[in-house]
């Protein structure tokens, strides 16, 4: 996927993460960079110097793969020492070097031993140890845990953290795993068909994602989204066709200026389930509230349709007429497929885009 004028400007020493679905661009904008591939327009600068002419070696950067690249007949030693050797770093030069970077990531009883006497994890400290010890100006990665075992990609997450802190090197780090990117990165670059949708720290992007893309794609299980138009009856509503939600009081003067075609987003998080005992006592008083004439809580017919335990909370699959709405709660909530529930959802939680931009209203 090419890459569609994406401007981006990383800070010295920033841990940057570019995040997307497969084929949005990510990879490309790697290449670009490192110089593996050209540009058709714009400029790439690496600190001070424009390096759009210059060839990949000349461009002080050091590239770490998906599928490490070593080379299977040389000794951790020799893997690490290749690119040393290349720049004609003096032998004595080479061998501290080497020696320093394999106690720094831990590989210093590995130095003999050859790629394929390797676990996943130790070929991934050596092709990490062989971009490190030239001391590039940036690091690029591309993917460099996803060979990994859960738990292992797990520890390495804050392996690389660390290290990229300690080292203090520039560095761009390609992923298509949210939580990878969240928890890493300075900073995330979201990326679609192409285009950057949105640049900056991982807690800015979840909770103010800045269109409907964003929203749904950071966070896990993803955000529920309502078609929806706003009506007027008495005052604005949000008719999602099974059910109508009233706009929150705080969001009324916001409504008037907003198009007919909305979509309604919530995460899962901030669907509250009700059983029917629960669901009866929450209408009684969503009764008294009416007498009193303030809005009611509103409650919305769901069916059970799917329940998956996670330890230490369940995912619950709702049907709520044609939509499947998702929703976390505890790992007691006891419900049967199929059972009748309710839910409903705060209105300082919700998101509101353009049904026709995707563009985020509120």
């Amino acid at each position: 996927m090419a890459a569609n004028k994406v401007d981006l400007e990383v800070k010295d020493k920033e841990f940057v993460v570019l995040l997307g679905p497969s084929g949005c661009g990510k990879t490309t904008i790697l290449r670009c960079i490192a110089g593996l591939e050209k540009p058709n327009e714009g400029e790439i600068y690496i600190g001070d110097r424009l390096v759009n002419e210059l060839e990949p070696k000349e461009r002080d950067i050091a590239m770490v793969f998906q599928t490490y690249a070593l080379y299977p007949h040389m000794t951790v030693f020799q893997n690490l020492a290749f690119p040393l050797e290349n720049a004609n770093v003096p032998k004595a030069q080479i061998k501290e070097k080497v020696e320093a970077t394999a106690k720094l990531l831990q590989i210093g009883a590995l130095l003999d031993r050859r790629p394929k006497q390797l676990s996943g994890g130790q070929r991934q400290r050596v092709a990490l140890g062989r971009a490190m010890v030239r001391e590039p100006h940036v690091f690029l990665m591309d993917e460099p845990l996803s060979n990994l075992d859960a738990k292992l990609r797990v520890y390495m997450r804050a392996e690389l953290k660390k290290l990229q802190k300690e080292l203090e090197v520039t560095t761009i780090y390609v992923t298509h795993d949210q939580v990878e990117a969240m928890t890493m990165g300075d900073r995330v670059a979201i990326l679609n068909q192409g285009v950057l949708q949105q640049f900056g720290k991982a807690s800015t992007i979840y909770f103010h994602p800045v269109n409907v893309f964003v929203a749904g794609f950071i966070g896990t299980p993803p955000t529920n989204f309502f078609d929806c138009t706003l009506i007027k009856e008495g005052t604005y509503v949000f008719d999602a066709g099974p059910f109508k939600y009233p706009v929150p009081e705080l969001l009324l003067e916001k409504a008037k200026d907003w198009p007919s075609s909305l979509v309604l987003g919530v995460r899962p998080q901030d669907v509250m389930v009700h059983a029917k005992a629960q669901a009866l006592t929450l209408k009684k008083e969503a009764a008294e509230t009416a007498k009193k004439g303030k809005a009611p809580r509103l409650l919305i017919n769901a069916t059970l349709e799917i329940d998956e335990p996670l330890g230490d909370r369940q995912v619950l699959d709702l049907k709520v007429g044609d939509y499947l709405v998702k929703a976390l709660v505890l790992p007691d909530f006891k419900a049967e497929i199929g059972d009748e529930l309710w839910i409903d959802f705060p209105g300082d939680k919700i998101y509101v885009f353009d049904k026709k931009t995707g563009q985020t209203l509120l």
